[in-house]
């Protein structure tokens, strides 16, 4: 149960790859807002049916009726829709192996914004990495 986070961090990992490499095909052509909103629409769909089969939609009525966390998860949606609004437009404009590493300096401000806001502590290698995580990033992308 320990490594769980790093199998689900993997896999995550590995579709997050999956979705630059097909968006850039699928963009081909295509406007990037509408793309993303159709598989905005499409990835809503897939959620829902897992949220279902895993017998969990009855729990929607008391995520909603919370106002903090529908506030934040509302917040949090906003956010995840204008950065796919925005690695589309990269996408259409840049190449893959530029536009993945730049968007990964989102791990660098998640970190630096999880420290400053949500009071997470983080040591000097842990530090270490993130920096190297930034100017890795820069390098691949810039070069």
């Amino acid at each position: 149960m320990n490594h769980l986070w790093l199998i689900f961090g993997l896999l995550s990992a590995i579709t997050a790859a999956l979705v630059g490499v097909l968006g850039k095909v699928g963009l081909q052509g295509a406007d990037p807002n509408t793309a993303t909103a159709v598989r905005s629409v499409i990835m809503a769909i897939f959620l829902i049916l897992v949220t279902a089969a895993q017998g969990n939609l009855n729990q929607i009525p008391a995520l909603i009726v919370d106002k903090k966390t529908i506030l934040f998860i509302a917040l949090s949606g906003i956010a995840g829709a204008l950065s796919w609004l925005f690695y589309f437009w990269a996408l259409k404009f840049g190449k893959v192996s530029q536009v993945a590493p730049i968007d990964k300096l989102s791990v660098v401000i998640a970190t630096v914004l999880a420290v400053a806001f949500l009071g997470e502590k983080i040591n000097l290698l842990n530090a270490l990495g993130v920096g190297l995580i930034a100017v890795g990033s820069l390098i691949v992308a810039l070069s």
